[in-house]
């Protein structure tokens, strides 16, 4: 991987609170924290991007080269520098002025490269910016880098352009996908804030992987104009951070109805600008909890960090009730999922394709065939990615739009998922359905244990993906091994402010969330409050 290199000296960062102050490590930092040590002017925002560009290097160029950036943007403190300008002389456009966030190599932006992982699309300068990175950027948040990730979002958890993605708390297990650069950039602690996107679990599993919080949104709350696409039907952008107050804060400044994006529509009226004003560390005091005993079972450690959890909600004044879901719809959702994915793609992305500059394929044929040209590692660090490509077959080969099947499933049978899960919720008068994000711990590194691979635990990460409900993910504890747990928090469409609630009590009642031992904190990144 190729990154900038720019000499600078780390900064020791102080919080003049008085002899009451507490350390707190930048990786512990929230955007409130930050914000208010530029309030003070004791932090800017160039001093801070110097600090994670200082981890970058420290973690991503050299050390454990945990290989979860493609690209580092070279005016990162250049716009940095302006931005607190900026705040000086205006005072700042959001709470994200100033803040570094990560994208996803999938999400479009005008002045670097958006490949999808592809060694297809390496090089590819997309002709303007994804509408959610303009609101990023409207809201004076920094774009510091594009995350490495399974390769078009799908697949064993590496790109073809530079490989795999190493899990910061175990280089030996998954760091999963296809959000893996994005999940692992944030639990090392490369930026402040990241995005993900989710077609059948992509933000939830590498939170969870990583241990960190991650927010699949309801289908239509973030426009996904300018992000290749998978199956439009099932896909969305969504935020990633350390903490749950900084999905929120990323979530508010993101939302809106776009022309480009019609599914948004169905937002309008229903989002929020400040997710953040939603947060009560009480919020589970009188709420009622299903627990989704049918991904229970798999793995003992798992299990037990669940139950545990359920206590703390218990005592934080939860009623948590057991729930399950039909057989035949654990039995039929991986079908389900394949009929509308496979017939999706190739249309989508060939749609994608003709927005891009001449050189780069126009088809899926023509990108399955240029695939079938690079059977060996290349001399500038692209490699084979046999396990992604292979599914270009099957893309090719799985139907039409036209399709009647297609049609059913798009009409009949995803409504079917969404009133079946919303009717559980009513049923027991539920304000969110909980289960362990991954039935079983990360597993072993380069297995592909995708929606459509063969796994003996079955995970419920799609089924918010075919009923286009909203899904948020918070750390929950970790394994004997070391390796960190996730648990899920879904509900009804546009709850994102009751989830983000709920999640925020149960972290600020666990607290759980540990820095991976393969990154840890680098001298002077110390800041006081």
């Amino acid at each position: 991987m190729k990154t900038l290199a720019i000499p600078f000296s780390l900064v020791l960062l102080v919080f003049p609170t008085g002899s009451a102050a507490q350390p707190l490590q930048l990786s512990g930092a929230t955007i409130a924290d930050l914000n208010a040590a530029m309030d003070e002017g004791v932090l800017t925002s160039e001093r801070l991007v110097e600090l994670y560009l200082a981890r970058i290097a420290a973690y991503d160029d050299e050390g454990p080269r945990l290989n979860a950036l493609l690209t580092v943007n070279r005016r990162a403190l250049e716009t940095a520098r302006q931005l607190d300008r900026e705040r000086r002389e205006r005072g700042p456009r959001s709470p994200l002025h100033g803040i570094p966030v990560i994208l996803k190599d999938n999400v479009d932006t005008h002045d670097m490269p958006t490949t999808a992982g592809s060694i297809l699309l390496k090089g590819s300068i997309p002709p303007d910016d994804a509408f959610i990175t303009r609101r990023l950027r409207e809201a004076g948040a920094i774009i510091l880098g594009k995350a490495n990730m399974s390769e078009l979002a799908s697949g064993v958890q590496m790109s073809s352009i530079d490989g795999p993605m190493l899990n910061p708390h175990n280089l030996g297990r998954t760091p999963s996908g296809s959000s893996g650069g994005t999940g692992v950039a944030i639990a090392a602690s490369y930026a402040q804030l990241g995005i993900g996107t989710d077609t059948g679990g992509s933000v939830r599993g590498p939170s969870t992987s990583n241990g960190i919080a991650g927010l699949k949104p309801t289908l239509g709350l973030l426009s996904r104009d300018g992000i290749v696409p998978l199956a439009l039907s099932f896909d969305t952008a969504g935020p990633m951070a350390r903490h749950v107050y900084d999905v929120a804060a990323m979530l508010g400044v993101m939302v809106g109805v776009d022309q480009a994006d019609p599914a948004t529509s169905t937002s309008a009226g229903r989002y929020e600008t400040d997710y953040t004003r939603a947060l009560d560390g009480g919020a589970l005091a009188g709420a009622r909890i299903g627990i989704a005993r049918d991904f229970l079972g798999y793995d003992t450690e798992v299990d037990w960090i669940i139950g545990a959890a359920l206590d703390r909600m218990r005592e934080a004044g939860a009623t948590v009730v057991d729930v399950r879901y039909p057989p035949w719809l654990l039995d039929a959702k991986a079908a389900f999922y394949q009929t509308i994915r496979f017939r999706e793609f190739p249309v989508q992305m060939e749609a994608y394709l003709a927005t891009l500059s001449p050189g780069y394929p126009r088809t899926l044929e023509e990108m399955a065939e240029r695939a079938k040209r690079i059977l060996a590692p290349m001399r500038d660090g692209g490699r084979p990615n046999p396990t992604r490509w292979s599914f270009f077959e099957q893309e090719l080969a799985g139907g039409s739009l036209e399709d009647s099947e297609y049609a059913a499933m798009r009409d009949l049978g995803l409504p079917l998922v969404r009133d079946l899960i919303v009717g559980v919720l009513d049923d027991h008068d539920l304000d969110a359905i909980v289960y362990p994000t991954s039935p079983t711990r990360p597993g072993p590194a380069g297995v592909y244990r995708g929606s459509s691979a063969p796994n003996p635990a079955p995970s419920a990460t799609n089924l918010a993906n075919l009923s286009g409900l909203p899904d948020l993910i918070v750390p929950a504890g970790y394994t004997g091994d070391g390796l960190p747990v996730g648990i899920s928090f879904l509900g009804r469409e546009y709850s994102e402010a009751r989830l983000l609630a709920l999640g925020y009590a149960f972290e600020q009642a666990t607290r759980v969330r540990r820095d991976p031992v393969h990154a840890p904190a680098l001298p002077g990144e110390t800041l006081r409050r």
